[in-house]
């Protein structure tokens, strides 16, 4: 069970998207674990077959529990475990190759298998009685939940089987959708506990205010250039291909990190480690309450148009509930802006283990001083919480000043 969160302790295994025999290539995504943030989409680290499904769909578990194991490339099934072997073996890391094969059993008539070590047993897809659909469990389960009949879906599973996925598409697909008897509504997205969600949020911040010495500036940056040279770039493009300040303003940010790499990184155990890609996280409000701070990984590699489209597919899978793991703990900065909500000043609280959170009010005309003259132009309060471990004021304020710069040449981003 991998950890998805600064204080996450456990994890509900909600669906196996792969069976005993896959192969998996690295990155492929091979389960769905429900978290207090929701339904986070597991990606492989390794390549290899799959070997056994050690977890049902179901189950909670423990950080670091074992999942599944897997054969390294080339391996041959015959290299799992003996038959009556000893099964208080010690747990190999979730979704993992054992570190040494074992031998495989000489020929000779096989002793009865004890539970442990009894062949894997694919996931169970088969209707239950009563049901005519084939659906894997965490599919039956929400459809029941959300008072769907699962007959009505097309699966994209083994065999045609209805999936967890198939049944949130559809979901998210159709307006509203009728709560099963005896269920009261949810608020947000559906399925999606608010009160946990909070109980997450306040844990991370408690751990985040408790054990980061931050230390915060703020500092007025002009965004009229940019505005216009968005205005101007948005004139001929259909609403679905217009970029968003919010864009820019990722970039300058990502950017800006060049000339202070420090603060790109994470602090884990006693010491920082810079990070050699831009992981950056953007924070999404979800409908109904509650924030969670997906990555648009390498960053560093998008130019604008791109950022803006990792921008709107963030958003959307945030709120499906559709985020893979890797989005979710592998963020080394995040961004907050509060858009047109009105407030001009954000201060942050860092996300451990990150070491700092750059944030932006809502662009509003101010009057400013400009070539010697009092003018109204678009300005933005940027501000930054940085862990005082790591970086001071004075690359804190290099930072602030670097963004600042780059927005004045927005065409360059």
């Amino acid at each position: 069970m991998p950890s998805l969160g600064a204080d996450m302790e456990e994890g509900k295994l909600a669906e196996w998207l792969v069976a005993p025999g896959d192969r998996l290539a690295r990155g492929d995504i091979v389960a769905v674990v429900e978290t207090q943030k929701g339904a986070i989409e597991i990606e492989t680290f390794e390549a290899g077959e799959v070997l056994e499904l050690i977890a049902e769909p179901g189950q909670t578990l423990p950080v670091g529990a074992p999942l599944a194991r897997l054969s390294r490339p080339g391996e041959e099934e015959a290299d799992a475990p003996e038959a009556g072997s000893s099964p208080s073996r010690t747990p190999e890391p979730a979704l993992e190759p054992e570190s040494e094969p074992v031998a495989p059993t000489p020929a000779a008539e096989p002793a009865p298998a004890t539970p442990a070590a009894s062949a894997p047993r694919p996931v169970h897809v088969g209707p239950s009685p009563g049901q005519g659909a084939l659906a894997s469990p965490a599919a039956r389960a929400r459809a029941a939940e959300a008072g769907l009949d699962l007959a009505a879906l097309t699966g994209s599973g083994p065999g045609g089987a209805v999936l967890l996925s198939d049944v949130e598409t559809h979901l998210n697909a159709v307006p509203a959708v009728k709560a099963a008897p005896g269920k009261p509504a949810t608020k947000g997205k559906p399925g999606l506990d608010m009160a946990e969600m909070r109980r997450a949020i306040a844990a991370a911040m408690s751990r985040a205010k408790r054990e980061i010495p931050h230390y915060y500036l703020s500092h007025r940056i002009d965004l009229q250039v940019a505005q216009e040279w968005l205005s101007a770039t948005n004139a001929d493009r259909s609403p679905d291909k217009r970029l968003l300040m919010g864009a820019l303003l990722i970039r300058a940010t990502v950017r800006a990190l060049a000339k202070v790499p420090e603060l790109n990184g994470r602090f884990e155990s006693t010491e920082f480690a810079p990070a050699g890609n831009i992981n950056c996280g953007m924070a999404v409000a979800m409908r109904g309450g509650g924030l969670i701070a997906p990555a648009i990984m390498d960053a560093q590699d998008k130019g604008t148009d791109e950022t803006m489209a990792s921008m709107r597919d963030l958003v959307a899978r945030t709120r499906a509930g559709r985020l893979r793991n890797s989005e979710v703990t592998q963020g080394t900065i995040t961004i907050s802006s509060l858009g047109e909500n009105g407030v001009d000043t954000l201060f942050g609280v860092i996300y451990p283990p990150q070491v700092a959170l750059v944030g932006f009010g809502s662009p509003r005309v101010v009057p400013v001083a400009h070539d010697g003259a009092v003018a109204a132009r678009v300005c933005v309060m940027a501000t930054l919480a940085a862990d005082h471990r790591v970086s001071d004021g004075r690359r804190g304020a290099t930072f602030l000043a670097e963004i600042d710069r780059l927005l004045q040449e927005p065409e360059s981003l």
